[in-house]
């Protein structure tokens, strides 16, 4: 099991073959490359996790609002277009590009609604692109969702994600 903190943030990762924290220094060009926060090696596909925690205890109000003005008009979809492809860039560079993979975007706003959720993720969806468009003979990403902490626990189960100062409240 690995478990991985992001501010305030909690993803637990079991039965993985691989899962590393990938927006970090390591990778050494973060000076010309956006990065996807986590990539999960499993059997069958990656995954690529990005995850937005407007909502954070210590995040200001008005990066809060800031940030929903992003996710509301859509320009949200530009930054996780390009760190989705940065990361698929540098994993297929490395070697490691040889299965699907799908890219899930978790943005921790408890007020989302699905129809919110839905829009960003068919805008993502068409700014990738998913599937395989025109002469391809593969695609660059399998699938890619946004969710928040709700939906994402709903629909990644086996992946599980909890705010942690909310826990913390509740001990």
């Amino acid at each position: 099991m690995t478990v991985f903190v992001e501010g305030d943030l909690q993803i637990i990762i079991d039965n993985t073959v691989d899962a590393r924290r990938f927006d970090d220094d390591r990778h050494g060009l973060s000076h010309c490359m956006k990065a996807v926060d986590f990539v999960v090696d499993l059997p069958d596909t990656y995954l690529f996790i990005e995850l937005k925690d407007p909502e954070h205890p210590m995040s200001r109000q008005e990066d809060r609002q800031e940030f929903l003005r992003s996710f509301y008009s859509g320009q949200i979809d530009e930054e996780l277009k390009y760190k989705y492809r940065d990361s698929y860039l540098y994993e297929w560079a490395s070697g490691r590009a040889d299965k699907p993979v799908r890219y899930y975007v978790l943005v921790a706003i408890e007020a989302l609604t699905e129809a919110n959720l839905q829009a960003r993720t068919e805008d993502l969806r068409r700014k990738l692109p998913v599937g395989v468009p025109g002469s391809w003979t593969r695609s660059i990403v399998q699938d890619c969702a946004v969710f928040n902490i709700e939906t994402w626990n709903n629909y990644l189960p086996d992946l599980p994600i909890r705010r942690m100062s909310s826990s913390a409240r509740g001990a």
